[in-house]
């Protein structure tokens, strides 16, 4: 029986928001059980300015295959990957604006798999990101390889409607678009698919085949976060029948780094200084990718062992002790500047932050009102061009301070607004409420 008559649909399209990103997993696995989405080769619009696409390091790949276990251990970083290696995602469009450089924009290809030395999740691509967090392992080293395409595509924000003068609140406009980037598909769209789906490099990385370079150029590689762009990369991705997931991190408007307003500048430094990460040089061999990986997995090793012995003990006894060792020389101004201005200092929570600290700072954003809301027009110009996602996901990220807390109720309305004024009548499940409501309740 075909697939595609399987497929359900909803009468009116769910949206779930949750607070924890992660939180939204759940719900994506009651859709597929409920057959509205497919069981494998899941498409994903991810708007958010954080990429998502990490890995519990120590996640035993098999987690992937209970349910309940694999909810327990996810979090807001790596929730992504194990829907990748479970094989129900195949494809992820990251969008982020334009504060948010963690991966190289353009069209990236790589295998998620079970390494076979550590049967944890891994990856094939060389991508800083990945490298930072030494997640990559050659191809022949992974079991069970899925496939995964990742598109980064930058967004822009709009000032103002294109032919705002339109009737219909500019729905002739998004036609236009759509018809737009579908014409000059008629040219570069199978070209454009074609990398988009090109056989993935078993080293991981963005691949461009030689004949397809200027094209790509042109349109879905291309550094430019024009509408017109957004939409031509985005159709190249999804056709008009598939069902697909358009997933929301409320960040992606407005961002902080909560970190930043944790530690001073000085401390922030000084975790940049231990934590770290040497970008290779280009082009380099297997092995010393495999190095390189080697290196890095015993400097973050290290590093959490000190702040775990700090934890017990942060005398200068031991803080000396670690910091004696190769690159640990930093440890001694941090704790002491720590000491300083904390009556209590939660080392956990320093190597949590340190962990940011790697090749990039995490993006800190605040917006003001008027890019916020160049952005959302941004998102809606670029949603009037795309088919109907299946559901929709959003996360408001706020009790972590993520997306900024006097912010995050505006843009979530305005959101909502949005989706409403697309596709009609919206099934909102506001899981967040019901989540503090049960704290709330368990504290009295």
């Amino acid at each position: 029986m075909n697939r595609r008559a399987l497929k359900r649909t909803y009468s009116e399209l769910p949206v779930w928001i949750v607070e924890d990103h992660n939180d939204v997993v759940r719900h994506i696995y009651r859709a597929i059980g409920s057959r509205h989405l497919p069981m494998e080769n899941v498409k994903m619009v991810h708007l958010d300015s954080h990429p998502d696409l990490l890995i519990a390091v120590n996640m035993q790949a098999d987690t992937v295959f209970d349910k309940q276990t694999l909810l327990s251990e996810l979090s807001i970083e790596n929730w992504i990957m194990p829907m990748v290696y479970a094989g129900h995602i195949s494809h992820v469009a990251w969008l982020h604006p334009y504060w948010a450089q963690q991966i190289k924009e353009g069209e990236h290809s790589m295998f998620v798999g079970r390494d076979s030395s550590t049967t944890t999740i891994r990856v094939t691509s060389t991508d800083d990101y990945f490298l930072s967090d030494a997640l990559y392992v050659p191809h022949d080293q992974l079991e069970n390889p899925k496939p995964l395409h990742l598109s980064v595509i930058r967004v822009d924000p709009v000032t103002q409607r294109p032919c705002d003068h339109e009737s219909d609140s500019g729905r002739k406009s998004a036609k236009q678009l759509k018809t737009r980037a579908n014409e000059t598909n008629g040219a570069s769209n199978t070209d454009c698919k074609d990398i988009c789906n090109s056989s993935v490099d078993p080293l991981g990385g963005s691949i461009v085949s030689e004949n397809k370079a200027e094209v790509a150029a042109q349109s879905c590689e291309a550094n430019d976060g024009s509408t017109d762009k957004v939409v031509k990369c985005l159709m190249s991705m999804i056709e008009q029948s598939d069902a697909y997931i358009l997933d929301i991190d409320l960040d992606f408007f407005s961002c902080k780094n909560p970190f930043k307003e944790i530690y001073t500048q000085e401390e922030y430094v000084l975790l940049q200084e231990l934590y770290g990460f040497r970008k290779p040089s280009e082009n380099l061999t297997k092995e010393e990718l495999c190095d390189c990986v080697d290196r890095r997995t015993h400097q973050l090793e290290d590093l959490e062992a000190a702040f775990a012995d700090l934890l017990e003990d942060d005398s200068q006894e031991v803080v000396d002790r670690w910091a004696a060792n190769p690159g640990m020389g930093p440890l001694v101004q941090l704790v002491s500047s720590l000491k300083n201005r904390m009556e209590s200092t939660d080392y956990e929570m320093v190597h949590q932050a340190g962990l940011t600290c790697d090749f990039s700072e995490l993006p800190h954003h605040v917006s003001s009102e008027l890019e916020i809301q160049q952005l959302l027009l941004a998102v809606e110009l670029f949603l009037e061009a795309l088919p109907k996602p299946t559901v929709v996901t959003m996360s408001r990220s706020s009790l972590d301070e993520y997306c900024p807390v006097d912010q995050v109720d505006s843009i979530q309305s305005r959101m909502l607004a949005i989706l409403e004024k697309l596709y009609g009548s919206l099934a909102v499940c506001k899981h967040y409420e019901s989540e503090a409501a049960s704290s709330t309740s368990q504290t009295t």
